[in-house]
């Protein structure tokens, strides 16, 4: 019986129907044998155009070298230049070879930097003992230490990044949705670190222009011309690296943790001897009631979560170039504890600080300024701008500038994709963001966290309950109608609609957060103080009930779909 779809290969310019036109002989076998009243299909003139008009399992007749007689073989894989470049393309073997240790470097790297330091301090300001604040960050990375190794196995199996992965669950052309709004998330944070590294610049700077008029706030920008002009200094500095690729990077982050280890060391040494040991660290009782510590709690570990959700979902862009699965679990198992052991540093420091200075000082830039030295001065520069800078380039460039290739491959490159991410960065105005602790937690971490939950709920309920870890490389970058990810003009309804509802219950508590609202009922208020729970978990699971009213549920792909099934 002959095959809905046969395209002719003579030569790889000729087309369907020149070989046709060329040949009458053929022609007649062709129109008695192909195009019966059952089985006529429009014939399009290139090889591309028969390719996306036919059923997706496509033999190809191609003429034998010795013989000329015609034998069925099969096209190799052409992915659609709308949706790959060399940054989007699967990894080769060569280039999976990331170890487990230089894995736990690239979490050093981004844990070791201000950001964590002060939210530790932030727990601490908020009314938490020490050891309270501690727990919490460690129960929150080890709650989501679940997601990132789940979400890291596509990357390393199949070599795909985030994006690719995201086409998956929300189709071909609907993954511009969740790439777009990690991206908008990267883009804040990118912001923010920027700020903070131009603050570490604003110390170098001798007393005298630090107290001039260049120093005074301008209320309709919201910070000094000075400190803006220090943030702006360290922002182009940092493109240097992001220019270099993702190579750049992660020598970047493989040189730099023993040194960041080395600089936290001294610090923590350095508070110990001038406090006096750690005694008043750990009388450092908590502030709160029973009822107050709970209602505390859950907010602090939503944002504790939300802190690393936004690597949560694009860490495939890094375990896609994993040596094997072993060595990405084995190189993500250590994040509680660097978490856990960095909180500790900021705490002792933090609390060091009473007894030092007579006041407490949970910025550790401003704390470097208040030590002095011309020594300390340096070894504060480099520290805060290597932390800085490794945990930003690695947490804050790759996804969103992934996501822009994604978006236009023809147009983006990796490192036009990280100009426009830095620029947006600017305009998240940072400096606002960091202007308190309860905005910093309660209002970015908490809110973007709402965004961030329920796509890694949908895309971990694809892969593993849907498609049972079983992905078609080739539909990934195909444009057919007929492959596995086109589902409805390239958008998956079902995945855009539970990415919908699962943030909509949360849009009440963060307007009122923000001062939008006056009040809202407790419920609202609930759901938000736990918004990447609630919506990772509902939209995961309504997802799974859209997926398998649908019938699409419990049908791996066993072959790669534009290969004939085995016999």
């Amino acid at each position: 019986m002959v095959s809905k779809c046969i395209s002719i290969h003579l030569h790889p310019h000729l087309s369907l129907y020149s070989a046709i036109s060329q040949n009458p002989k053929f022609s007649r076998l062709v129109h008695t044998a192909l195009f019966s009243k059952e089985t006529t299909t429009r014939i399009r003139t290139t090889h591309n155009q028969i390719y996306h008009s036919f059923p997706k399992r496509c033999a190809i007749l191609t003429p034998m070298a010795s013989s000329g007689k015609l034998s069925v073989g099969f096209d190799e894989f052409e992915p659609d230049p709308t949706l790959t470049n060399d940054d989007l393309k699967p990894t080769t073997p060569s280039q999976r070879n990331l170890h487990w240790l230089e894995m736990a470097s690239l979490w050093i790297g981004l844990v070791v930097g201000v950001p964590s330091y002060y939210l530790a301090g932030s727990l601490a300001d908020l009314g938490m003992a020490w050891w309270q604040g501690i727990a919490t960050v460690v129960a929150a990375n080890i709650i989501l230490l679940v997601p990132l190794v789940l979400t890291g196995h596509p990357g390393t199996k199949y070599g795909i990044s985030f994006p690719v992965l995201a086409r998956s669950s929300f189709g071909i052309r609907g993954a511009h949705v969740p790439t777009l709004l990690r991206a908008l998330v990267g883009c804040g944070w990118y912001g923010i670190e920027s700020w903070i590294g131009g603050e570490a610049i604003f110390l170098l700077l001798p007393k005298s222009i630090k107290e001039s008029s260049f120093s005074q706030l301008l209320p309709w920008l919201g910070t000094s011309p000075l400190e803006f002009a220090c943030f702006i200094a360290f922002w182009v500095a940092q493109l240097v690296i992001v220019w270099k690729g993702m190579k750049g990077i992660r020598d970047l982050e493989k040189y730099s943790a023993p040194i960041l280890i080395i600089l936290t060391s001294m610090l923590l040494i350095w508070a110990y001897v001038k406090a006096g040991g750690l005694g008043h660290m750990l009388s450092l009782s908590s502030r709160l009631s029973s009822s107050e510590f709970w209602s505390l709690f859950f907010p602090s570990l939503t944002a504790n979560i939300s802190f690393w959700a936004t690597l949560a979902l694009n860490i495939p862009d890094f375990t896609r170039y994993a040596k094997s699965q072993t060595d990405q679990i084995i190189g993500q198992a250590g994040l509680p504890i660097f978490m856990g052991a960095f909180t500790f540093v900021g705490l002792a420091v933090t609390s060091s600080t009473k007894v030092i200075f007579g006041d407490v000082i949970s910025n550790p830039i401003q704390l470097l300024g208040q030590i002095g030295g011309f020594t300390t001065m340096m070894l504060a520069i480099l520290g805060i701008s290597l932390a800085t800078i490794t945990t930003n380039i690695a947490a804050n460039v790759v996804a969103p500038a992934n996501a822009l290739v994604n978006l236009s491959p023809s147009k983006f490159t990796f490192r036009r994709g990280a100009l426009l991410t830095a620029l947006l960065g600017i305009a998240f105005q940072p400096w606002r963001l960091l202007k308190s602790s309860e905005s910093f937690v309660y209002t970015w971490l908490v809110g973007y966290s709402a965004l961030l939950g329920p796509i890694g709920g949908i895309v971990l309920a694809d892969y593993y309950l849907i498609r049972q870890m079983n992905l078609s490389i080739k539909d990934l970058y195909s444009v057919s109608p007929y492959g596995a990810y086109y589902y409805s003009g390239g958008f998956n309804l079902a995945a855009l609609a539970a990415l919908i509802i699962g943030i909509l219950p949360v849009i009440p508590g963060f307007l009122q957060k923000v001062g939008i609202l006056p009040s809202v009922s407790d419920a609202f208020v609930v759901i938000y103080n736990n918004a990447w729970f609630f919506s990772f978990f509902s939209a995961g699971l309504l997802y799974w009930i859209l997926s398998c009213l649908s019938g699409k549920q419990n049908k791996p792909l066993s072959f790669d779909p534009l290969l004939p099934p085995a016999t």
